[in-house]
């Protein structure tokens, strides 16, 4: 894949990032994670959609580190047999949770009429890599055992996320398929880290003024990995991978201004080099994030096109 940036952001996306520069809110590297996660919390400049699902139910699941909370949308749809999205937030592995997130797991239900499983993983540094990535295992493990109780089928189990979610959905299909696991049928990685960005000409051209910065890159990761080893581990990065052979079918999103476009795209060239089916879509004039902007005050018609693809690449497969 060739991605490249528009000439410049779509002017929504610009009126975006003026608004989030007048919040004057402080760099992450100048505050603790706690007070990150309360600002990440507090700082939501798109409201929550006004979508009606059928249910919105939170559970406690047994994880490997305790108690794992999850949350599942019914969008009210008919049949046992229905696939079911487990998605993982994104946030750098430090911020966000299933309520920063709980917007775009409606509208996925709702646009796709799956059940959905958002998952509030550990996070760093209190919960280093692997321990998030354990924690999506046992809610992948979960999920399949109680796919009847949720009316889908556990043969039809997608996973999914955002930027540092979409690497723990690339990272879980490498392990589910190493470890012999339960079967995944599909991948939604959206803006995915997956890689080393700092190596690539997107991370040059956008590491700084489109929202994720590179201060912010490098603070995420002083968080993520205890040792420099960590760094050389294949399921935390899957481009280091030497086979991706035999992993389920995907389809990778990504946005012309965003420092994490090139490894997206270059993961999307090593899928399909093994054999993997893979649908690609690289959006020119948007920024990293942008696929949860859709509500006022900043409701991009190009977000909604990113949905409308993504959900139709998982019905031609899974339907």
């Amino acid at each position: 894949m060739t991605p490249a940036s528009a000439a410049e952001p779509h002017p929504d996306v610009q009126a975006f990032l003026e608004l989030y520069e007048s919040l004057d809110t402080p760099e992450f590297s100048e505050i603790t994670p706690e007070e990150a996660r309360r600002m990440f919390e507090e700082m939501r400049v798109v409201e929550e959609p006004d979508i009606e699902l059928a249910s919105v139910e939170d559970h406690t699941i047994d994880g490997p580190h305790g108690d794992l909370a999850v949350r599942s949308y019914d969008p009210g749809t008919e049949g046992e047999d229905r696939p079911l999205l487990l998605y993982f937030h994104g946030g750098g592995w430090v911020v966000g949770s299933i309520d920063t997130h709980d917007g775009v797991c409606r509208k996925l239900a709702d646009d796709t009429g799956y059940p959905v499983v958002s998952v509030d993983y550990g996070l760093a540094p209190d919960h280093p890599f692997p321990e998030g990535l354990q924690d999506c295992y046992a809610a992948l493990e979960w999920a399949t055992a109680e796919a009847d109780e949720l009316n889908a089928d556990p043969e039809k189990i997608v996973v999914g996320g955002d930027s540092a979610g979409g690497g723990l959905a690339a990272g879980l299909s490498l392990l589910a398929r190493d470890r012999g696991g339960p079967e995944i049928a599909y991948q939604l990685l959206l803006y995915p880290s997956v890689g080393d960005a700092t190596v690539t000409e997107a991370y040059e051209e956008n590491k700084e003024g489109y929202f994720l910065t590179e201060d912010d890159m490098e603070w995420f990761r002083g968080h993520l990995y205890e040792t420099n080893i960590d760094l050389g581990n294949v399921y935390a990065l899957p481009l280091r991978a030497n086979d991706l052979s035999k992993l389920p079918p995907a389809t990778i999103i990504t946005a012309g201004f965003d420092p994490l476009r090139d490894i997206g795209a270059k993961y999307a060239d090593r899928l399909a080099d093994a054999g993997v089916p893979v649908e690609y879509h690289n959006y020119d004039d948007m920024i990293h994030g942008f696929f949860s902007m859709i509500s006022d005050p900043i409701d991009l018609e190009r977000a909604h096109e990113a949905h409308a693809a993504a959900v139709a690449d998982m019905e031609a497969t899974l339907e």
